[in-house]
């Protein structure tokens, strides 16, 4: 081989590891772009991450500060939830005190008496338009989810655990029993 050739050869080599390296540091460049790349998607993913943290944190809050809210709203309720009924007594109880004063003064039983039936006819209506009604007891039959047996006695007259006698009477209000009848019931011996 000649010297030119040896050159020529040498040449050729080295525009090959130029190449070669110019291939590396453009893989290296590629590399740290990628890299660069990586980092602010890294970055993105916290910043979102952080957004996400504190969006969660204020709902969170909210939803305690909805259920305090909530829970102050029923205490509320529950404290005066009677005041619309206790509103209506108190209109009877001016009546009663009315009639009493008139009775006191005029000494006139009768109109005391009809006095007494007005208010509790007031009342009645009072508190029917609340839901509440009387149960009936009078021909039923016992029925231990509206009645309560305070007394029991055999008559020809009756059929077993028929009602003989109502003692006191039971309410419903809108459906459900808030104080039974109490009942004298015919048992056979």
């Amino acid at each position: 081989m000649s010297e030119k050739e040896i050159k020529d050869e040498r040449l050729e080599e080295d525009v090959e590891k130029i190449e070669e390296l110019e291939v590396v540091e453009e893989k290296e460049e590629d590399g740290k772009k990628e890299e660069n790349g990586l980092e602010k998607e890294v970055e993105k993913l916290k910043i979102e991450l952080e957004d996400w943290k504190n969006s969660y944190l204020r709902k969170q809050a909210e939803f305690q500060n909805f259920t305090k809210r909530k829970e102050k709203e029923f205490e509320d309720l529950k404290a005066f939830a009677s005041e619309k009924i206790i509103i209506k007594l108190l209109d009877i109880i001016d009546n009663l005190e009315r009639g009493i004063t008139a009775s006191s003064e005029t000494k006139d039983f009768d109109s005391l008496v009809k006095g007494v039936e007005l208010t509790l006819s007031q009342m009645k209506g009072t508190i029917s338009s609340e839901g509440v009604k009387a149960i009936v007891t009078e021909g039923e039959l016992f029925d231990p989810h509206h009645h309560m047996a305070v007394a029991v006695e055999d008559s020809e007259e009756h059929k077993n655990d028929e009602i003989i006698a109502e003692l006191q009477k039971g309410y419903k209000m809108k459906g459900k029993v808030i104080r039974p009848s109490m009942v004298k019931v015919c048992k056979k011996s």
